[in-house]
């Protein structure tokens, strides 16, 4: 696949995006002193290449009263479980990231709950899928730095 190229000006209105996905393209245009239609026109052009792959909605997970977050390390008992066992986790909603690893863990996620008591359950369900051995978990006592922003710019600069 080709490399998508990108101009300064299609860096300008991604830098735009990355802090608002919600700036309207008339205030991108103004700020860049080029046309909403021009800024329409690369914005899906970004689209269909495969560089914006929709946009985000950030929630306060705190007022939502679901600020307790651990992440599970999961060991299976076979590798070649690992799809059933994904398939089962993105069935538990509280899951809200799972990756699949080398290392210590077959499959690592991030889950969020309410409480220690609600984190018990969803450990609980967790434990309960077919071919999961065992799971380790550790709690987040603070989500210091959860900021994709400053890795979207550092990369655009590389362009």
């Amino acid at each position: 696949m080709a490399k998508f190229k990108l101009d300064d000006t299609d860096h300008q209105i991604l830098d735009m995006l990355i802090e608002n996905t919600r700036t309207p393209f008339t205030d991108i245009a103004k700020k860049l002193q080029i046309s909403a239609g021009t800024v329409h026109v690369r914005v899906k052009k970004m689209e269909e290449g495969g560089i914006i792959t929709g946009s985000s909605l950030r929630l306060n997970y705190q007022k939502l009263g679901y600020s307790f977050i651990a992440y599970v390390g999961i060991f299976l008992h076979k590798t070649s479980q690992t799809q059933f066992v994904l398939e089962r986790l993105a069935s538990i909603p509280h899951v809200t990231v799972a990756h699949v690893t080398t290392g210590k863990f077959n499959i690592f996620c991030k889950i969020r709950a309410k409480n220690t008591s609600h984190a018990k359950d969803i450990i609980y369900l967790i434990d309960d899928i077919e071919g999961v051995t065992r799971t380790e978990t550790m709690i987040s006592l603070e989500e210091s730095i959860n900021d994709k922003k400053r890795l979207m710019h550092s990369i655009f600069k590389e362009f």
